[in-house]
């Protein structure tokens, strides 16, 4: 049987939510489990996020994934209900909802007496220079005021573009977001992410959300999972399927891109983009035998890739890394030219599954 896995380590989950709540003592951590738990899986991952306070997804369809799995934390919806009919179903489900536009006010007001009923917060964005969901400052503070008359507990929510570097927008969102909090005090607010939760510390206020740190992945482009004391969380490997000597001049796989400069000892990897493994790479990628990093040679297929095994004592059965806590998922997307979040992410539903 084809040995591509994906291993999903549940004790490296709970250490890293464990990590949340040492840098943010004081705050509430809302758990971001979207996209099926950032390509982990929910139903792998939840009950080791279960000391999370609160579960954070994009759409009305996971939240009802993680109550059919029989999980009752508070869940919030970061975009919010995308129809009428949403609403009425999130309030039965007991899920909070953000609110970003006029039309989700009007249709969250429409079911005011059922939803504070079930003592549901309602989270309101700021749109602090993100211009992607939320309302200007111009507006939101009289929103805002509105929904605190009407009776509803509200969270004032923020999302930061550039929290994993030195950027002047951050200090622009950051004083627009105190703007408001300090108009509609008193207010829960939210505006930390996993690169903000370390970053910020000041600003951790009632609730933090963390994501790719969760799963052992790093927001920053500067620092490793190592330097935040977090543990990767997926391994992602596959099983040597055979080996080829090859002499100099010599090519590898389609287009012949790769041609051997001496002899070599190739293994054929039962791993391809079919998999999910990324296809093209923009510097030279390696991956992990037995803990050494070797070379990936010529291009990814849709079911092999080739490494050079030269010199290493490899056998047909041996596994191969391809990311995990040798060989890390950063490292991988940084030769591919794109982040850890769209590998983890955009695995396909073929690798077998595992948890430990």
């Amino acid at each position: 049987m084809r040995q591509a896995t994906v291993c999903i380590d549940t004790h490296a989950l709970q250490y890293n939510l464990n990590r949340v709540k040492q840098l943010a003592p004081n705050s509430k951590v809302v758990s971001m489990v979207k996209a099926n738990a950032y390509g982990h899986g929910v139903s792998d991952c939840l009950a080791a996020l279960s000391q999370s306070d609160a579960f954070g997804v994009a759409c009305l369809e996971e939240a009802l994934e993680i109550r059919e799995l029989g999980f009752k934390q508070p869940i919030t919806l970061i975009e919010g209900v995308f129809s009428e009919d949403e609403m009425q179903i999130a309030i039965d489900q007991h899920i909070e909802v953000i609110v970003h536009h006029h039309q989700q006010l009007q249709w969250l007001l429409q079911v005011k007496d059922a939803y504070i009923a079930r003592n549901l917060k309602v989270w309101v964005k700021l749109n602090s220079g993100m211009n992607r969901l939320g309302f200007k400052i111009d507006v939101i503070k009289s929103i805002i005021h509105q929904l605190k008359n009407e009776g509803f507990t509200c969270v004032l929510a923020m999302h930061f573009a550039n929290a994993d570097v030195d950027h002047p927008l951050n200090e622009q969102q950051i004083s627009q977001f105190l703007e408001v909090k300090q108009d509609c005090a008193p207010i829960l607010a939210s505006c930390c992410n996993s690169a903000a939760i370390y970053k910020y510390p000041e600003l951790h206020f009632d609730y933090v959300r963390p994501g790719i740190m969760l799963y052992g992945a790093t927001p920053f482009a500067d620092r490793d999972v190592h330097a935040l004391d977090l543990k990767p969380v997926m391994t992602f490997s596959a099983e040597i399927i055979a080996l080829n000597a090859i002499q100099s001049g010599e090519a590898v796989g389609y287009g012949s891109t790769f041609v051997a400069q001496r002899p070599m000892q190739l293994a054929i990897v039962s791993i391809g983009y079919g998999d999910g493994y990324p296809r093209a790479f923009i510097r030279e990628n390696t991956v992990s035998l037995d803990g050494q990093l070797t070379p990936v040679i010529g291009r990814v297929a849709m079911d092999m890739i080739a490494i050079d095994v030269t010199n290493l004592n490899t056998k047909i059965g041996d596994l191969v890394e391809l990311w995990g806590k040798h060989r890390l998922v950063d490292d991988v997307a940084e030769a591919n030219g794109t982040i850890g979040y769209e590998l983890l992410c955009r695995l396909s539903q073929r690798p077998k599954r595992l948890k430990m």
